[in-house]
């Protein structure tokens, strides 16, 4: 006999909220109901219990996070529950200011982001800041890195996958201008490099290991063509660090929990021989783990 299946019941915005509301009053912030609520939910249902949060109590729910939580914890938390192109414009920001300034933050967000996420970013940066991005990126880099990545934060790439063969012939020879293609018309520019020259481009690109400029060019093709072995080794390197780089593992699970952690984690496993959460929950403690692991069991959005 067929056993009827119980709908579970999904908490509307309110009752979020609410619950919410509850883990932040009397003695001691009830992290874990936090984690149960904001962990489980996707961009749409956390931009909703955000905005009924404030016409309820008044309060932004951000705000109340940051003076509830504290750490890499919070910083966690606060990120993902932004809405994926604020977060973004967010770590833009952060990525083009003295004390945290990196290309590297620039160029993952131009080219492991679609074109119509990559048009939200800037959208959301400029209400945001009041400022273009590729305003902010033009100032705050100068040289090869200026003429790399203004052009790829400027990019609007075409997202199909027709490819002109002649134009991936010629471009083989003229690999400076590659990065406004489309991903499928790298892909093929790449492959022809590879049958015209008998050496990949990323291995002829390694030419002089200490040249930093020539490692961010080599993570750009790596972020457009196969982004989930780009967001392994970035976690593999932030594990694996002395001390651990708790920012950079914050930011790609956060930004990848709803898009390609699942392909990620089998990139992880294929390289480390050792699970992800196993190597999170090594590395880690206490409700900024019990964040984490819960964002990277969600699976593929």
């Amino acid at each position: 006999m067929a056993t009827l299946k119980v709908p579970v019941h999904v908490p509307s915005p309110s009752e979020d909220a609410e619950q919410l509301r509850k883990a932040f009053e009397g003695w001691g912030t009830n992290e874990q109901l936090i984690i149960d609520i904001l962990a489980h939910r996707n961009a749409a249902q956390r931009n909703s219990i955000r905005k009924v949060y404030g016409e309820a109590y008044g309060e932004d729910l951000l705000k109340c996070l940051e003076k509830e939580l504290t750490s890499d914890f919070e910083r966690a938390v606060l990120l993902f529950t932004l809405d994926p192109a604020e977060r973004d414009a967010h770590l833009a920001n952060e990525a083009t200011k003295k004390f945290t300034s990196s290309n590297w933050i620039l160029m993952e967000i131009a080219c492991s982001r679609s074109s119509h996420e990559l048009l939200n970013v800037k959208k959301a940066y400029h209400a945001r800041y009041k400022k273009s991005l590729e305003e902010d990126v033009a100032h705050h880099t100068t040289g090869e890195y200026r003429k790399l990545l203004v052009p790829l934060v400027s990019a609007f790439r075409y997202e199909g996958e027709e490819v002109n063969m002649t134009l991936a012939k010629s471009e083989a020879k003229i690999l400076h201008d590659k990065i406004s293609r489309s991903k499928a018309q790298l892909n093929a520019t790449l492959n022809h490099y590879n049958t015209s020259f008998g050496n990949a481009i990323n291995k002829d690109l390694k030419a002089d290991p200490s040249d930093e400029f020539l490692k961010l060019l080599r993570a750009v093709i790596k972020c457009l063509t196969t982004p989930e072995q780009y967001f392994e080794k970035v976690l593999r390197q932030a594990i694996n660090k002395l001390g651990s780089d708790e920012w950079a593992l914050t930011r790609v699970v956060t930004t990848r929990a709803e898009v390609d952690m699942v392909r990620i984690k089998e990139a992880y496993q294929r390289r480390n021989s050792i699970p992800l959460e196993q190597a999170i929950a090594k590395d880690t403690s206490g409700d900024y783990e019990k964040f984490l692991l819960a964002l990277i069991g969600a699976g593929d959005a």
